[in-house]
């Protein structure tokens, strides 16, 4: 392609409305186009991208034997209604009504209507394994979209759902759709972990993500320094803590006037202790009910597992109303002593003695708490996992902390959808059982943005050979009419050879056009000018080498062989392990 002949609308200023690297540099460099809060126009270069994350989710699906299939992205209310999702979802679906006031909505995800089709479709246990997937633009009406491709209302996604007679069956399904994650991943160059995770709304069990890491992910996971144990921290579990050391007398119980203290670093500063030894108390609201929580004041609650162990779906924190109706006292003085209400503490607070802790009761806490003597409730882990706590899964690791991005999500659904949607086979006794189901997701337009949050400089994005739009960035300098047949020669021999080339062929100035390659991030570099010619080579230079001074003379002859060998050789299948085992530090 011929700059001069594209669209690629690059500009100096980041987007008013970008919080993120990846959004400012897709903006910049001409990829996308913000339409409407979380809507974008992919343009040229940003659907050349697309179509890279697609050609290779589709390769790896198709070899692992999944078929594609393609959903509405409008469906009636009717399927979501029978699974009890209708109203589950909330204010995140995007609901209409047709002309004959029949309820409808935008796929936010597609597991009743692919159970539908199970349902119609599958009649025997010999009609299984099967795995259907689509990729499908998908509409959540986000509360805040941000980050540009990260969290739109619209989007691209890769949904593949399987289908066996059993749970093993349905575990093999799982191990398959897992491996060609592996060898996705992989193939787009990115630097990722499997971690477990929760189902969330979609149910079901044996949940992991695929967490791209990166400095500025919204998700935060934790992985142990010695084994291979990662989790969200919304599902990661920590060593219990040892038993109470009993050295210490107990302490008498002492009600101390704390005027104006109310955070947790400002009861420490009074109190002259510190936060491991205050007890953090925060109420919510769990179906209607008004329960406490307790933790060691230098944790904080994880509400995913709060929610599971008061065996609801979700929690929310207490407004200030409710807050004070149950404890009596402003917000900033709750504690467990004396607390009427459901009462839950985790593992870790229990085991401190003479702690220090709100009293009910306004500009008051109390010194000298003990669980046992002062308080009771219900000891369950409910803290979210941070660096330094002790691996639950090995007996020497400890745990450290990590900011990633999701970018896929694979879980075993098991009956959930088809015991309720009536999705049924005969097994080889002709007893009529339920289908056991899995979901695997890829957020395809997401990955876009994920790729340049781990692969960016200061001047621009640095997209891996497989992602970019083109293999090859060649700039000519100057209109010589040397320079130009050059450019022309390799030009059409790269393209001859299986390689993509961009060619800024536009009469700018050389510092425009050099800016306007870091910015675009296109991997290979090839300036051709009069200098450099004049002896004989063109100088080749890899996006992902900053030095301007490493650019390699290579000679006229040999560049095309040369160029492509490099790009090929770039779009080989790398060694998993340099990929995955190791964690940044």
């Amino acid at each position: 392609m011929l700059f001069s002949r594209a669209l690629i609308p690059t500009v100096k200023e980041a987007p008013s409305d970008a919080n993120n690297v990846s959004h400012t540099l897709l903006v910049r460099g001409g990829y996308i186009r913000r339409v409407g809060a979380g809507m974008y126009d992919f343009l040229p270069l940003g659907l050349r991208v697309l179509k890279k994350v697609e050609g290779i989710v589709r390769e790896e699906m198709d070899r692992a034997g999944a078929l594609e299939i393609l959903m509405p992205a409008l469906l009636p209310a009717d399927y979501f209604k029978e699974s009890g999702r209708w109203d589950r979802f909330g204010d995140t679906l995007f609901r209409v009504t047709d002309r004959k006031g029949a309820d409808l909505h935008l796929g936010p995800t597609h597991e009743e209507i692919v159970t539908d089709i199970a349902r119609r479709e599958i009649r025997s246990y010999r009609d299984m394994p099967r795995n259907l997937y689509q990729i499908q633009t998908k509409f959540r009406d986000e509360p805040r979209p941000r980050g540009g491709l990260l969290r739109g209302r619209e989007f691209m996604m890769k949904d593949a759902y399987s289908f066996d007679a059993t749970e093993e069956g349905a575990k093999k399904s799982y191990d398959d759709m897992r491996a060609a994650y592996m060898r996705t991943f992989d193939r787009m160059g990115l630097t990722y972990r499997l971690v477990a995770a929760d189902s969330g709304a979609m149910g079901g069990s044996t949940s992991a993500e695929f967490q791209i890491l990166a400095d500025s992910g919204e998700d935060a996971i934790v992985a142990c320094d010695s084994c291979e144990y990662a989790a969200n921290v919304e599902v990661a579990t920590v060593k219990a803590p040892p038993a109470a050391a009993s050295g210490a007398a107990p302490a008498a119980l002492t009600k101390v006037h704390t005027p104006k203290a109310k955070t947790i670093e400002e009861i420490t500063a009074f109190l002259k202790l510190p936060a491991s030894q205050m007890l953090k108390s925060l109420l919510y609201v769990a179906k209607d009910q008004v329960v406490m929580a307790v933790v060691r004041g230098d944790h904080d609650v994880n509400e995913i597992r709060l929610a599971r162990a008061l065996g609801v779906d979700e929690v929310f924190l207490a407004s200030d109303a409710d807050v004070t109706k149950a404890t009596g006292a402003d917000v900033g003085f709750a504690g467990p002593v004396g607390f009427k209400g459901r009462l839950l503490v985790d593992r870790a607070a229990a085991a401190v003695e003479n702690a220090a802790t709100g009293a009910n009761a306004s500009d008051h806490h109390y010194t000298g708490v003990s669980r046992g003597r002062d308080y009771e409730g219900e000891v369950v882990d409910i803290r979210l996992a941070t660096t330094g706590d002790l691996c639950p899964a090995c007996d020497k690791g400890k745990l450290k902390s990590y900011r990633g991005i999701e970018g896929g999500h694979i879980f075993i659904l098991g009956t959930h959808y088809s015991a309720q949607m009536g999705a049924t086979y005969l097994d080889e006794a002709q007893q009529k059982k339920p289908i056991v189901m899995g979901c695997y997701g890829i957020g395809v337009s997401r990955l876009v943005a994920t790729a340049i949050e781990q692969h960016h400089d200061e001047n621009g994005i640095m997209w891996p050979m497989s992602l970019a739009p083109y293999h090859v960035h060649i700039v000519t300098v100057g209109q010589d009419e040397a320079v130009i047949g050059a450019a022309k020669s390799l030009y059409h021999g790269l393209w001859s050879d299986g390689v993509e080339v961009l060619w800024d062929d536009r009469d700018e100035r050389p510092g425009v056009k050099f800016k306007d390659a870091d910015l675009l991030g296109i991997p290979l570099r090839v300036t051709i000018g009069a200098k450099s010619l004049a002896g004989g080579h063109v100088e080749l230079k890899p996006r992902s080498e900053r030095d301007p001074k490493k650019a390699e003379l290579v000679p006229v002859g040999e560049a095309t062989e040369r160029v492509a060998r490099m790009v090929h050789e770039a779009l080989a299948p790398a060694p998993r392990a340099s990929r995955t085992s190791v964690l940044p530090g």
